[in-house]
C-alpha cells in the first residue's frame, strides 16, 4: 500500500472536528511546495539572463577562503 494510499485510509478514522487541522496542514504543506518551485525557477530564470559576462566565473575553496581572510 502506497503512502497516499495509507493517509485516505487513516482520513476515515479522522473525527470531523479534527478535519480542519488536516486540511490545513495539507494545504500548508502543499503550498510552500509551489512557492518553493516557484522561487527556484524565478532565481534559475534571473540567473539565465543574467547579462554579466562573468557570471560562470568559477572560484577555488582555496582562493574564496583567502579572500574572506579564512586562512
Amino acid at each position: 500500500m502506497s503512502n497516499k494510499e495509507k493517509v485516505i485510509e487513516l482520513l476515515d478514522s479522522v473525527p470531523d472536528y479534527k478535519m480542519g487541522y488536516v486540511l490545513a496542514y495539507v494545504q500548508g504543506i502543499t503550498a510552500d511546495e509551489e512557492a518553493d518551485d516557484l522561487f527556484c525557477e524565478r532565481m534559475l530564470e534571473n540567473y539565465e539572463n543574467d547579462p554579466d559576462p562573468e557570471k560562470d566565473k568559477g572560484y577555488s575553496l582555496e582562493d574564496c577562503k583567502r579572500e574572506w581572510g579564512l586562512e
